[in-house]
């Protein structure tokens, strides 16, 4: 079994798991899962949605720019100016996202 087979496997079993409203152990037992193995995978998952991106929307209409954008993702700070590469700034913010 391939890594993206087994995690469509696993995502599919918390899923069912999640809707069930069953604890951990009554739901291992009834579907013959180790109770460490789906420990571990909610653990995965709950890291995994940690790490996920979302965007902001943003109204700059009346925001009175002085000609450039300040983009904060934690305690760092870009400065996005008028002609950025907008390929460039997607990096920027993927790496600053991994961090």
């Amino acid at each position: 079994m391939t890594k993206s087979e087994l995690r469509d496997l696993w995502a599919s079993r918390v899923a069912e798991f999640k809707s069930s409203g069953k604890s951990v152990p009554v739901w291992c037992v009834a579907n013959g899962v180790s109770i460490h193995q789906m420990r571990y995978w909610l653990r995965k998952e709950q890291t995994s949605a940690s790490k996920a991106i979302s965007w902001v929307p943003i109204d700059i209409s009346n925001a009175g720019l002085q000609g450039f954008l300040l983009v904060r993702v934690g305690q760092v700070a870009v400065e996005v100016k008028p002609g950025f590469d907008p390929k460039l700034l997607l990096d920027v913010l993927r790496t600053l996202a991994v961090l």
